[in-house]
Formats: C-alpha cells, structure tokens, sequence
C-alpha cells in the first residue's frame, strides 16, 4: 500500500469517526429535548413532613401521573437511560423518568404501590448515614433527630430493588448536608464545598476534598451491598450541588450517570452525565406541573427572561470592624429584597487606589492579596435570603497588580508613546495576554474563585481591551509576527486593511481568553452564565473597535450577555435621549441583540461624585423597557446611603409609569 494511499485511507477513517461522534453529540441533545425528569421527595398524607415544602399528598401524584399519560408521555427506566448513554439508543419521544429522593418510608406505603398498579419504573435515592442506625434508634435528618423509621427499612429495599421498577441509586453517604465553608461559620452544600477549619484558619485543598467525596460515595455502594442490595448505577447529587471533579469521582465508580437539580431552563450541555430535573414542591398541581413540563420543551435561557441586575462592589460592605461589617451586609440584603432585583454583578475584587486595577481580592487564592475572605459569605448570602436567582462573580480580564514579589507582575500590556494627544489612552495597568505565565496566573486567579465560593456567573470587567497603540510588549510582537502582522505598531495603524486585521485579531486573542477563563471556571460552576462590559461607543461607532479592541457583535455571539455600559454623563453627551436612542438601534440590528445586550446605567456622576437622582435613573429604565429594551442594570448600588431610592427602583422595574416618592 502506497504512503498516499495509507494517508488518503486514514483521513477516510478520521473523517469517518468524527461524523460519528457528531451524530451521536447531536443524538446526545436530541434525547436531551425528549427527556423530562422529575424530583419528587415526599409522597404523604401526613400533616407534619420531614420536608414540607417538597412534600406532596398521594392524590397529587395521582394527578400527575394522569396529566402525563393524557399529554403522551412515556415513562422510561433507568436501563432505557443506561442504553441511551452508552449504546446510543433513541430514546421514545416525550420520556419522562420519575426520581423519588432520601428514601422516605412513605414512598414505600403511597409510591410504590401505584407504580405497581402502573407498570411505572422508577429511580430511588439514598443516603447510607440515615439508613444505618438500627429501626429504634434515631437520625440526624438536617440538624433535627428525627425516628429512623421514617426511612425505608433494608428489607422493603431490597424488595424495590427486586421489583424490577425500582432502581436504587445513590444520595451519597453523608453528604446531605451542609459543612462550614468560610470564616464567618456559613455552612455549603458538602459536595461542593472546601471544608474551613476554624482552629487552623485553613480551607481543605484539593487532594483532602477528592478524597473525601471519593471515599464517601464509595461507603454508600459498599453499604448498599453489604445490605444486599446492587451497586448503584447512577448518583443523585444532594441538594443538586456538583461539580466536574464530583461527575469524575462518580464516573470512575461505574455511576455514569448523575440527577441535578440544575435549571431546566439553562442547560447549555447536553450531557446524559449531568442530567437536570424539575423540582416538584408543594403547591404543584398538574397545571403547575404543565407549566414547568412546557417551559423545560421550550428550552429557554436567561435572555428570555428580563433581567433586572444590581451591580454590587463589595467594598461597600467590607469594614475592619466585623459587627459593622455584617450590619452593611444585612443593609445590602434588605435593598435587594426591596429593590426586587432578580440578578447580583457582584465585585470580587478591590481595587482601593482608584487606579481601575486589582490589588485585593475577597477570596483566598495564591497570587494577590486577600482584603478580606467576604465573596463567599456574601455570595451565599444573597442566594439564600433572597429572591435573586443568579449572583455574577465580576472580575478583571487583564488588570491584575500582582505584588511586586510576582515575576509576572512585570509583564504588562505595553501602550507606544503617541505623537499626538488624540490617543485613546485606556488607563489600566494590565498582564498581557500574551504573555503565557500571564496567562496561567490569571487562570489560577479564576479557578481559586470558582473553588472558593458558589455562584451563577462572570461578569468581565471593562478591563479587556487593547487600544491601537497596544500592545507593544515582546510577547504580542512574537504573536503578530505569527499572524503575518507587521511588528511594528504605526505601520500597522497606517494600513486601513492591516489595521482591521490586527484588530479583528487582538478582539479574538480577548474573547478566546475570557471563554478559557469561564471553562476553568465551569469545572467547578458546571452550568456557568457570561456576560461582558462593553464600551458604549463600540456599540455606537464601528471604527471604535480599532481604539478598544472590542467587537458588538463577537461580543454578542460568543457571551451570554453583553453589558453595555450606556452612560451619558461618562461619555458626557449633551442629548441623554438621542445617546439611548443611538444604541438600541444599533443593537437591534443584531437577531438576538435585544436577548443579549444589558444596558447597565450609572447610578453616579464619577466626574463629580453627585449621585444621579433616583427618579431619574428610574424614568430612564421606564422608557428603555418602553422602547424594547429586556435587560438593565445600574452601578453602583450604595446599601450605606441608600441610593438609589428602593422604593423608586422597584417600582422603575415594574411595567407601571413612575412617580415621585
């Protein structure tokens, strides 16, 4: 066989194979859309629930039982979602799989006698710390004692099991619970949480948290078979928390599948490991379960839904002093409960020389010094206490000043000296992107967050840009030569078409960078949201994507949102109204322009440190919502001097005219 024709033969086969494995991504998100999964707790007539708020009377699950089978849903097992994974097979149209959680004695007396009398398979989940004490003695069931029989007993396990309709699986050992995760005593879900030691003032590092899940999930399988019962085929993560490493650890313990409780209406990974469900509560009848059914069909987003964003800095909240600090802290929370704001860009970063630069961080990492050790406290804080749905991390792209101890601290975005004052000078001491041990810090500065704390999202600051006299360090010379760029930065500005190429290039190099950022991230914040500050004038003249090195629309297609910072008195225009204007047109002229774009209004004047009046802030987001515009935010919120006005705002976020307090 001749050497072209072993290569012609083995583009064929590699061809061959990756048609394959896009066939079986796209079967993969096929299933997806066909498959609802849905999380029951517990099925019970009595009037006191270990859950209440979860807990479901018998007779409601006989109306969803009937809805589904009245509306042509199908329900599928655990071996139907086992053959789909692995052997790539179709699953029926409208599947809908039933998963019962923490083995509640009840789903015994009022579950299982139904999905005999249907022919209805089932997943069952377990926790092994509540089914080991003996049947008189007692279980720690979320800081209460309750009886252990409340949980099902071995023998009806092992009868479910036997059954054929009821698969066992997974809940963990002891990881229902919550652990103390940060100075202040907060306690996480387990699964994702490092461990704080008060005594040591130390979190847990990463060898001592694998292990810990590893040897927790393992005592759950050993557990189960000591008991008889088969090693579990799928993990239901408590509470719904997990992480990338969680789904590895499951993986390798032959559990290949994993039940969130992720949103169904934000599954941007068609993934059979990480499968979501909908969350039944209480109060869902069928025509609430309908809905929920209907929205997860839909597949809708965050950009469907109108987000009303507060733009926090943390600095507000810290003070040397702890009492104060949390009085602050409790100041914020009532103003988001007030405000009803549904989405945080909260600041993870200090920045106290004003220089628009990181010199401080709010959470423990290895490369800058931590003010204080507050993002995660007031992060899991604003999730639990309010309504807000979605809490961003906001931190710089570029603008690091690392201690002068860091030999990467010297390697910066070098700006040429121009021969005229109509530079744009961006201001921002920054790493360079392309230096690589830049870089890497600055991936090791997100993945320390992302271990650090719980949240939603990134919002990048404003920080990620290059003008057209950036950069000029040796490191990006090295990167335009390789582009087939000239070196030399005004040969480059004096050739129209050499400019747009090297800008096109430098907007790429930002946004491949920040999506690197965001997927180291994803290892721990699986189901990650992005959005990015842009300047207004990218948005409102194409040629200023040459001074910023910013793109709309790259912004638009490559983010989840693209906040535009449309600010008048910042980019001191004399027509607020034709500013406005000006930029919903041109967003509008993109497709998904209005689901994507943030107007993020200003709630202070810098240039003279007056605050902008509350009504005013409030009428301007009356008439952008008038206008067609879906997402606004505004910066800063200032809980200390309550500004701006809650009770304006709140009523500016409502679809009523605004008034005057």
């Amino acid at each position: 066989m001749s050497p072209l024709f072993q290569f012609i033969k083995a583009v064929q086969i590699f061809v061959f194979f990756l048609c394959s494995m896009l066939m079986g991504w796209v079967q993969a998100g096929n299933e997806m859309k066909n498959l609802t999964i849905l999380a029951y707790h517990e099925v019970t007539s009595e009037p006191q629930p270990l859950m209440p708020e979860y807990a479901i009377d018998p007779k409601q699950l006989q109306q969803h039982l009937d809805w589904l089978v009245q509306n042509g849903f199908q329900f599928i097992g655990s071996q139907q979602l086992l053959e789909a994974q692995q052997q790539n097979k179709a699953l029926p149209e409208k599947s809908v799989l039933l998963s019962f959680d923490d083995g509640y004695q009840s789903f015994y007396q009022h579950v299982y006698p139904v999905l005999k009398q249907r022919n209805i398979p089932a997943v069952l989940s377990v926790v092994g710390r509540w089914l080991e004490p003996a049947e008189q003695q007692q279980v720690n069931f979320g800081g209460q004692l309750v009886s252990r029989q409340h949980f099902l007993s071995w023998a009806q396990l092992k009868e479910l099991q036997a059954s054929g309709l009821v698969e066992i699986a997974s809940h963990s050992y002891d990881l229902h619970k919550g652990i103390v995760a940060n100075p202040q005593g907060n306690e996480l879900p387990a699964t994702v949480a490092r461990a704080y030691f008060q005594q040591q003032q130390r979190y847990e590092d990463d060898n001592a948290y694998q292990k810990r899940i590893q040897q927790d999930l393992k005592a759950n399988q050993h557990l189960l078979q000591k008991h008889g019962l088969k090693a579990p085929k799928i993990m239901v993560w408590p509470y719904g928390r997990y992480n990338l490493y969680t789904v590895k650890i499951a993986e390798k313990l032959k559990m290949p599948i994993s039940l969130t409780l992720d949103d169904v209406e934000n599954q941007p990974v068609n993934s059979f490991s990480r499968l979501p469900r909908i969350l039944i509560q209480k109060h869902m009848d069928a025509a609430l379960l309908a809905k929920e059914i209907q929205k997860h069909q839909q597949q809708r987003t965050d950009n469907d839904r109108p987000q009303k964003i507060m733009h926090v800095d943390i600095d507000y909240i810290y003070d040397p002093d702890p009492q104060q600090q949390e009085r602050n802290l409790g100041l914020l929370l009532d103003r988001i409960q007030q405000i009803d704001v549904n989405t945080v860009y909260l600041q993870a970063f200090s920045d106290p020389d004003g220089n628009g630069s990181a010199d401080l961080v709010y959470f423990p990492n290895r490369y800058i010094p931590m003010r204080a050790n507050l993002f995660n406290r007031v992060a899991w804080q604003i999730q639990t206490r309010t309504q807000v749905r979605r809490v961003y991390a906001w931190m710089p792209v570029f603008a690091w000043e690392l201690p002068a101890s860091n030999p990467v601290a010297k390697d910066l975005v070098q700006t040429e000296q121009p021969h005229s004052g109509k530079h744009l000078n961006m201001g921002y001491h920054r790493l360079s992107p392309f230096s690589p041990r830049a870089r890497n810090t600055i991936k090791g500065i997100y993945e320390d967050l992302a271990k650090s704390a719980q949240f939603n999202g990134i919002i990048f600051h404003d920080d990620a840009t290059l003008s057209d006299y950036e950069d000029a360090s040796s490191w990006a010379k090295k990167a335009y030569q390789q582009q087939g760029l000239a070196t030399d930065l005004a040969q480059l500005r004096a050739d129209d078409a050499a400019l747009q190429k090297w800008t096109a290039y430098k907007v790429k190099v930002i946004d491949d960078f920040a999506m690197e950022l965001a997927e180291t991230v994803r290892q721990y914040q699986p189901y990650l949201q992005t959005s990015r500050n842009l300047y207004a004038q990218v948005a409102l003249s194409a040629y200023s994507e040459n001074w910023y090195a910013q793109s709309l629309e790259q912004s638009l297609n490559r983010y989840d949102f693209t906040a535009i910072m449309a600010m008048p008195y910042m980019e001191q225009v004399d027509d607020p109204a034709q500013f406005y204007q000006q930029l919903l047109s041109r967003v509008q002229q993109y497709p998904q322009g209005l689901r994507k774009t943030v107007f993020e209004l200003q709630a202070v004047d810098w240039r003279n440190g007056n605050k902008i009046p509350s009504v005013e802030i409030a009428e301007t987001i009356q008439t952008l919502y008038q206008a067609g515009v879906k997402h606004i935010a505004y910066y800063p919120d200032d809980p200390i001097q309550n500004h701006p006005d809650p009770t304006v705002l709140r009523q500016a976020f409502q679809p009523q005219p605004i008034s005057a307090p």
